[in-house]
């Protein structure tokens, strides 16, 4: 997919969730206002491949009631909202810049590393449900591991980084990989079946970060002040927060899986939280805080 069929997708899902209802001749009338257009109407047929590709690529249903308008089916934008809101968003940065280069000098950005190198090939395979070889330099090998055949299910972004999680094909494992530690990457020539019922979202829902496993899910309790409670609300640590609000301080709950990320996010946070639940949390983190400490003593 090239960047410009890209950009002209995420126009039309744009356009369509913000109005949520369009004529072909009101859609037209905004498209030829957009950058992309070059003042010309999208051609019908053109418009009825771009939905297609839409529902292809995003799984996201466009629709026409009697009335000819064009809508996007709740049902579809709800199941990908995540993905459509990131897609937006950037969407709507890079039109914001483009339209403005005279202050591109002037925002700074975090760099997200291999997303322009190995995306799109991940992303390829994960669509024709192909394998991928590749040579892997983790941070806890002294020398990289080559040839690794791999099934990818699906990526997360965490922390400016990209990982692919699948089937690592040696062992049968459910495995994780950073993007930005691959050192080569070819697509390989056998197919693979996405294990039924597996989607990111139950895979990743009770975690924070990607580190995941078949522990059991706890009720995390984290008391925070009141400052560190506004940026709870505005930001929550995870989908499944809840807030009991008291006069000076709140309490968030949290149905989680204790991992490696969950700890390093509450060492983050300082003394604006503290875990109240479950013991064998706040174990973990008062064993990370003191390893931390001994670093200075």
């Amino acid at each position: 997919m090239t960047r410009d069929l890209f950009s002209r997708y995420v126009w039309i899902i744009d356009t369509l969730s913000r109005y949520e209802k369009l004529s072909r001749e009101r859609l037209n009338e905004l498209w030829r206002r957009s950058h992309l257009s070059q003042g010309r109407d999208i051609p019908e047929r053109t418009f009825y491949h771009y939905r297609r590709s839409i529902e292809e690529n995003f799984h996201i249903d466009i629709q026409c009631n009697r009335a000819g308008e064009y809508y996007i089916d709740p049902a579809s934008l709800n199941r990908n909202k995540s993905l459509t809101n990131w897609m937006l968003d950037n969407y709507a940065v890079n039109g914001a810049i483009s339209d403005a280069p005279d202050a591109s000098e002037r925002v700074s950005v975090e760099d997200v590393p291999s997303a322009r190198e190995f995306l799109p090939q991940v992303l390829e395979a994960i669509r024709h449900s192909v394998k991928i070889r590749f040579t892997y330099a983790g941070f806890n090998r002294s020398r990289a591991e080559k040839d690794i055949l791999f099934s990818p299910y699906f990526l997360k972004r965490y922390k400016q980084r990209w990982y692919m999680v699948g089937e690592k094909e040696k062992n049968g494992d459910i495995r994780t990989y950073a993007l930005d530690r691959i050192k080569e990457l070819r697509i390989a020539d056998e197919k693979f079946s996405l294990p039924e019922g597996l989607d990111p979202d139950s895979f990743f829902g009770n975690i924070i970060g990607v580190t995941t496993s078949h522990a059991p899910i706890h009720t995390v309790r984290l008391r925070a002040s009141t400052t560190q409670a506004k940026y709870f609300r505005a930001l929550p640590l995870h989908s499944s927060q809840q807030e009991e609000i008291h006069d000076d301080y709140s309490i968030f709950t949290y149905q989680l899986k204790l991992n490696y990320e969950l700890v390093h996010e509450i060492m983050a946070l300082g003394d604006g939280v503290k875990v109240l639940d479950p013991p064998e949390l706040k174990i973990m983190v008062t064993e990370a805080l003191r390893n931390a400490l001994a670093q200075y003593e």
